[in-house]
């Protein structure tokens, strides 16, 4: 099998299913007893975590009512999307909700199923 490297032109994003099949190749979680540690530390040594601020909450609320969508599953998912549009450019973001991340993403993040 060929190693992934990381990206360094654009940015990648990972909802938490694009997290848990990147870093296990299509296994149900991130992190289990299976889990090859070596794979998920050179995974997470490329990750840069983003801090959600009342300006951005704020955004991703907009983002959510522009969508028509509302609860607790759709905030998280706006908050990611929120955060996707605001990284370097070409943006792609592994999910495994197309549907939705597509009514808060629109064309500006491309969006890979997984």
């Amino acid at each position: 099998m060929a190693r992934r490297t990381l990206i360094h032109e654009g940015t990648l994003v990972l909802d938490c299913e694009g997290l848990s099949k990147f870093v296990s190749d299509h296994e149900p979680e991130a992190a289990h007893g299976r889990t090859d540690k070596a794979r998920l530390a050179w995974v997470l040594s490329g990750v840069r975590i983003v801090h959600i601020g009342d300006e951005e909450a704020k955004a991703a609320s907009a983002m959510l009512i522009n969508a028509g969508l509302h609860g607790h599953k759709y905030a998280i998912e706006a908050a990611v999307a929120e955060t996707a549009q605001r990284q370097c450019r070409p943006v792609v973001m592994l999910t495994s909700d197309i549907d939705d991340m597509t009514k808060l993403c629109g064309d500006r993040v491309r969006l890979v199923a997984v």
